[in-house]
């Protein structure tokens, strides 16, 4: 392990690495360009610690970012859709950081208290009836398929 990363116990209590954040001050110039496009883009003034530990990986950060700006951007599907697809996914993931990340950017975009707890209740269901139609391997229904 390098200076940066120490091996602690996770929340379900087994060891993980974890990698300490770089700060904009502590940054190659290469990782300060990506810091300052988030910063612009998001028109924000600090870089949250998602980023700060990709930069130990400039190469991964540049093409995490590049990826997340394209996809993340409003197309066919408006902005906070698909941050709600994201809490969506981070919930069914176990990722407490991407539910709090991406929960603070949708009530940015005006997600309500009540929106999110609509928006855990159906996550919930979707689970729930998910696991019932693989455990019992439904078959689809043939007008499914007709579009």
């Amino acid at each position: 392990m390098d200076d940066c990363t120490t091996l602690v116990p996770s929340a379900k209590g087994h060891a993980v690495l974890r990698r300490e954040p770089i700060e904009y001050a502590d940054a190659s110039p290469e990782v300060r360009a990506v810091y300052d496009e988030i910063m612009a883009l998001r028109r924000i003034d600090w870089i949250n610690n998602f980023w700060k530990v990709l930069a130990h990986d400039p190469v991964a950060l540049r093409r995490t970012w590049e990826a997340s700006k394209q996809i993340m951007a409003p197309g066919a599907l408006d902005s906070l859709t698909k941050e709600l697809i994201y809490i969506a996914v981070s919930v069914i993931n176990g990722c407490r950081y991407c539910i709090a990340s991406h929960s603070a950017a949708a009530r940015r975009q005006g997600l309500t208290q009540a929106q999110l707890s609509e928006l855990m209740a159906v996550i919930g269901m979707a689970n729930q009836t998910n696991a019932l139609a693989t455990g019992l391997e439904i078959e689809i229904d043939a007008r499914f398929a007709e579009s």
